[in-house]
């Protein structure tokens, strides 16, 4: 005997909830998948410096993103259908993996409420770094200081085209400018005018944090009316079978 009345009214809140929730799932997939292979981000976390990597802090939160999308598609799936057929089992399978899920989202939000200047601050670091051994004169007739200038250089030049700056500060733009590190203006005011590579690269990472941190609090959100809404409906199922 299926549910009837209000409870039937939220077996199918639940199922257009569950469905949103599926979408919201590929949203923050695709997200997440755009985050990963953006070219900005890709450029600067695939280089390379005296053989150590890029930070990769970042990657570590847009892979968290990749499992909780595939995961919310596939529970998203698991709702409409157990709310489809009135399953008790299905929707209390459904009821675990939202709590589940919703704890590895809050503790994930934690992480990256704590880690969110580690990001940009590793980064900064980093180009720091590239700038010293770039502009550090190497010393004559040493092995491997010209070889490793050059890579250094090559390092910021990538960070200056990826992301249009130069330098940290004006001074460091003049000395980057002189040895040609610096990208190439159309008019001299835009070239003295640059804004520095420190401004954005957190211009960039706090810009893709913030977009994380929306799609976690939306999700959260359709969360707790799923979770409300699945209980009731096995509630309902349950006292119906009784009569």
């Amino acid at each position: 005997m299926g549910v009837e009345g209000c409870t039937k009214c939220i077996k199918y809140l639940l199922f257009i909830f569950n469905f949103i929730f599926w979408l919201a799932g590929g949203v923050i997939l695709g997200v997440s998948l755009w985050l990963r292979h953006d070219p900005q981000t890709s450029e600067l976390m695939g280089l390379q410096l005296d053989g150590e990597q890029a930070p990769s802090t970042f990657y570590i939160g847009v892979y968290i993103l990749i499992t909780v999308g595939a995961v919310m598609m596939f529970v998203g799936f698991l709702g409409c259908y157990g709310a489809i057929q009135e399953s008790q089992c299905l929707l209390g399978t459904f009821f675990a993996c939202l709590v589940i899920l919703f704890a590895c989202e809050v503790a994930a939000g934690i992480w990256g409420f704590i880690n969110k200047d580690q990001v940009t601050q590793e980064m900064k670091v980093f180009y720091d770094s590239a700038f010293s051994s770039a502009t550090v004169p190497a010393l004559f007739g040493v092995a491997g200081k010209e070889e490793k200038r050059a890579k250094a250089e090559g390092v910021l030049k990538v960070f200056h085209e990826t992301l249009q700056c130069c330098g940290t500060n004006k001074v460091s733009q003049v000395l980057l400018q002189t040895n040609g590190l610096c990208p190439t203006k159309d008019s001299i005011l835009e070239q003295i005018t640059q804004i520095s590579c420190h401004s954005r690269i957190d211009e960039l990472f706090t810009t893709k944090l913030y977009l994380i941190g929306i799609a976690a609090l939306v999700v959260a959100f359709i969360m707790i009316f799923e979770m409300i809404f699945s209980m009731i409906l096995c509630c309902g199922i349950r006292n119906s079978s009784v009569y």
